[in-house]
């Protein structure tokens, strides 16, 4: 599924040919997504100019005058501007057409989503609950310390926790608490404030490498230009399971947390401790 850094960088590739330019067309295919796709969108549209092209967590928000469209990826959708006309494939499920460009989601699995949010739009069900941005200025050990207070979870799940830190998946959790040299097991509120300080900043190094490699090439994500992001080269314990530690030679143990799949390495990342 599409984590933070390439829905953010999604945002970024779109936003150049959408800001400022006006619907001309909306193209509904398919409307049986992750929720139905509202029909008013074809009356509702057409005419309205793109005021800000914005991200929530894992939420594409693109801001008109009186709503605002919301698109999420699910676990295989992308996103590509395209010359208007340009044929559509199997999996082709929604445009949004403005004049010579077309913005088109394709989403081969159906898990991703199109909405229509009256303001204020982070009123809404799917924002309401979310957490903190990681990536925002006001994100660190502080805040991250005052998140976790008392908490018996696992840190890992903890970080993947979309009501307190959004847009932390898989694997930017698994990655950051290696860089932090915390285990994935260990209670989140047993950690230190100093440890808090540490996981905060990798886990922003994290993301921001991310971001600067263009993202992971997992599953079918994609830029909106077509290419793939290649961060996966860089991965310290995510999925190399019994590899060697690109750090101290062990090997990298997968283990399954949350029913999610879980690596660390035993060395660099101790078993759990009081903080």
């Amino acid at each position: 599924m599409p984590e933070l850094p390439e829905v953010e960088i999604t945002r970024r590739g779109v936003e150049p040919w959408l800001l400022n330019a006006t619907v001309s067309e909306v193209v509904v295919r398919q409307p049986r997504l992750r929720y139905e796709v509202p029909a008013l969108l074809r009356e509702r549209l057409p005419g309205q100019t793109v005021r800000a092209v914005m991200r929530r967590a894992k939420y594409l928000l693109i801001h008109f005058d009186d709503g605002v469209l919301l698109i999420h990826l699910g676990m295989s959708g992308s996103l590509r501007v395209l010359p208007a006309g340009t044929p559509a494939g199997l999996h082709d499920h929604f445009d949004l057409v403005c004049g010579s460009l077309l913005l088109r989601l394709r989403d081969p699995r159906r898990f991703g989503a199109v909405l229509w949010l009256a303001h204020p739009a982070e009123a809404h069900p799917l924002l309401a609950s979310l957490g903190v941005e990681p990536l925002d200025e006001g994100f660190g050990g502080a805040a991250l310390a005052a998140l976790l207070r008392d908490r018996r979870t696992p840190v890992k799940l903890a970080l993947m926790d979309s009501h307190l830190v959004v847009g932390v998946g898989n694997i930017y959790a698994s990655e950051s608490l290696f860089r932090a040299r915390i285990h994935p097991a260990t209670p989140a509120g047993r950690l230190s404030a100093a440890r808090c300080v540490r996981l905060a900043r990798c886990l922003r190094e994290t993301l921001n490498a991310a971001l600067e490699a263009g993202g992971s090439s997992l599953r079918d994500f994609v830029h909106s230009d077509g290419a793939s992001g290649y961060f996966q080269q860089q991965y310290f314990v995510y999925g190399r399971e019994g590899e060697a530690c690109r750090v101290c030679g062990a090997r990298i143990t997968r283990s399954v947390m949350g029913q999610r799949a879980t690596f660390h390495c035993p060395r660099c990342q101790r078993v759990p401790s009081g903080g």
